[in-house]
């Protein structure tokens, strides 16, 4: 069975540095054989998350978007830095996506544990979003995802893509092959069941 990965970016904007470094590493994953499902948050739309809207009337945005997260083995996030963390639209899906449904137990993260996630970004710093991606490992690692020890970052990732959205440089390409082929084989080690 081919490893299945859902790659989202936290970002929504059109012409979104993050999305365009995403669906490259999506492509890099399927040309490693991997089955990947693209997502665009936006699709999604979901209220801030609040423990009261969760217990009276749990939006079926949120089921929705936890049946997808729920029905891979592993993630690829691009996740641009917003005041030196994660993106509220990212974090806030993650909350979403986290909470118990259907009796399970509170802490069963069933949408996360036991699977594997590579991460990415994109910014127009010379850090290349470097303290995002260590909030979001940090997020990740909570929920009890396995993030992958590669990362890539873009620094300047305003001159860093062509007029067809590819990148100038053969280095970042690498390593969002390398990144994609790592997730692949640690999913392929865990392969936890998906519905």
């Amino acid at each position: 069975m081919p490893v299945k990965l859902l790659a989202l970016a936290g970002s929504t904007r059109a012409g979104s540095l993050n999305q365009a470094l995403l669906d490259l590493a999506a492509k890099a994953a399927r040309e490693r054989g991997a089955e990947v499902t693209e997502i665009r948050l936006k699709d999604y739309p979901l209220p801030l998350y609040d423990g009261d809207l969760e217990a009276s009337d749990f939006p079926q945005t949120a089921r929705d978007l936890k049946a997808l997260f729920c029905g891979h083995h592993g993630f690829l996030i691009a996740s641009p830095e917003y005041n030196g963390g994660v993106s509220g639209v990212l974090k806030n899906a993650i909350d979403w996506v986290s909470r118990p449904t259907d009796g399970e137990n509170l802490i069963a993260l069933s949408a996360f544990r036991g699977k594997v996630a590579g991460l990415m970004a994109a910014s127009i710093s010379p850090f290349g979003g470097l303290r995002g991606i260590t909030h979001m490992r940090q997020v990740l690692g909570t929920v009890q995802t396995l993030v992958a020890t590669e990362q890539v970052l873009v620094p300047f990732a305003h001159g860093a893509f062509d007029e067809n959205w590819a990148l100038k440089e053969a280095l970042p390409a690498q390593l969002l092959g390398g990144l994609a082929a790592r997730v692949i084989e640690l999913a392929e080690k865990l392969q936890p069941p998906v519905s």
